[in-house]
């Protein structure tokens, strides 16, 4: 399936939860969303599985694809466009394995040195950051900045799209940079108006 990174919205469910999360999936890819992941580390597999096929449905025939946080098994059942993974030493291979050529398979980079060894071959994109620190993710990696943005954007063979405690007016800086697209969490799923916040980032 093609893809475009331009606006990736990465969902939480508990920022969510007011709007729903279906709701805030078709308002946002309404304003203008190109990817989805469904990210969620609380729920079990069987709840993430039923709103990942919901998901699924919804997006269909929008050309948005629907990607998967981490969960293979998840990703499988429901049908999902593709997995995202973070770094791990068999988590890219074992995608690929199991979800065929034709699936979207994105890895989460951080340094130079995890770009240098990732398996690029198997994957379709990376995800670059954080960017800055964000509460939407309370264990992430050291924040990389707009210089750290531009130095693993320049680096990279692959299209990539830059993550981290970034809003609408970081638009213009993250495309200065090099990445292919921004992604987002809090900066949609917790707003009351996702529609309007995602025409806020394709106008930036």
């Amino acid at each position: 399936m093609p893809f475009d990174l331009s606006l990736y919205l990465v969902t939480d469910a508990a920022l969510c939860a007011e709007t729903g999360l279906e709701a805030t999936v078709k308002a946002a890819v309404k304003g203008g969303v190109t990817m989805v992941q469904l990210r969620d580390k609380h729920a079990s597999d069987k709840a993430m599985i039923a709103q990942a096929t919901r998901l699924k449905a919804l997006l269909e025939g929008s050309g948005v694809p629907l990607i998967i946080n981490d969960r293979l098994n998840v990703a499988i059942a429901s049908r999902a466009d593709g997995l995202h993974v973070g770094q791990s030493d068999t988590a890219v291979q074992e995608a690929r394995q199991a979800l065929g050529r034709q699936a979207i398979i994105g890895l989460s980079i951080n340094t130079l040195e995890q770009l240098q060894s990732a398996p690029v071959a198997l994957l379709d994109y990376v995800g670059l950051g954080p960017v800055f620190a964000t509460v939407s993710k309370q264990d992430h990696a050291q924040p990389i900045g707009f210089d750290g943005l531009a130095e693993l954007a320049s680096a990279c063979p692959l299209p990539s799209v830059a993550i981290g405690g970034l809003k609408a007016e970081h638009a213009a800086q993250v495309s200065a940079a090099g990445a292919n697209g921004i992604a987002v969490i809090s900066a949609i799923c917790g707003q009351s108006d996702p529609h309007q916040a995602a025409l806020a980032f394709r106008a930036g």
